[in-house]
């Protein structure tokens, strides 16, 4: 059964990745797109009556303007009883999609719309998840590197979890259903890491995997005897996003 999203989709007739054209499917609903210098917020939407006006931060990658745009539209759809909108960064994201808000809805609205199911996973067909997969993805459906990897994790068989660290903290989180409630991410990347030599450092590109003991990401029962498979990418904020697959 598909989603309100990728009803919207099929009405527009998007049969392959290349069909999505946010642009049209917001002019058909009534929205003026405009790319522009924004201050304080990632989008902005401004509506009135049957008409709407969504500001998108042009200094953004395409695949934030992309998810941005996705998530100003899921606002006018789904809550145009409200006259505006102004979405900062925080709001905006597919790692922001489990809690119950507004916001929430939106960007799980946007998830959708930019990597429809009945779409993504046909294109994914059996292959084994990781970063190089995730940035494959986001080509072939001009999304962000972020949001095709936590795509891939939502039916990852194995134990596996997306994270962002940048130099102080962990900031972000998400698991696999497979990945024990036991284990915990640390707060804190470990030295040895790519991924610390990427947040500190000048190193940049896609990481190869690599196999490395489990208890230099998580903590938990017997993680010192666990292995992991570690995939990181430097984000163009400044914070690393890896892929971690239990062993």
């Amino acid at each position: 059964m598909l989603s309100r999203p990728e009803r919207l989709l099929w009405v527009h007739g998007v049969r392959m990745p290349e069909h999505i054209d946010l642009e049209a499917i917001a002019s058909a609903k009534g929205a003026h797109i405009v790319y522009r210098k924004l201050d304080g917020c990632a989008a902005r939407l401004v509506a009135t009556d049957d008409r709407a006006v969504i500001s998108v931060a042009v200094d953004d990658n395409i695949g934030r303007r992309r998810f941005s745009l996705g998530h100003e539209l899921a606002h006018w759809i789904q809550d145009a009883q409200r006259a505006s909108f102004k979405c900062s960064s925080a709001d905006i994201g597919p790692q922001n999609a489990e809690a119950k808000t507004i916001e929430a809805d939106a960007n799980n609205f946007a998830s959708q719309l930019i990597l429809p199911d009945y779409l993504v996973w046909p294109w994914v067909a059996d292959r084994k998840p990781s970063l190089d997969l995730a940035n494959a993805m986001g080509d072939a459906f001009q999304a962000s590197l972020t949001a095709s990897a936590l795509k891939l994790l939502q039916r990852a068989q194995g134990a596996i979890a997306i994270t962002c660290h940048d130099q102080r903290r962990l900031k972000w989180s998400r698991r696999s259903r497979n990945f024990s409630t036991d284990f915990y991410i640390l707060n804190e990347l470990h030295q040895d890491t790519i991924a610390f030599e990427m947040a500190f450092g000048a190193v940049k590109g896609l990481s190869r995997p690599k196999r490395e003991g489990a208890s230099r990401w998580i903590s938990g029962p017997s993680t010192y005897r666990m292995e992991v498979w570690s995939q990181s990418i430097k984000l163009p904020e400044g914070s690393v996003l890896t892929m971690l697959s239990v062993i």
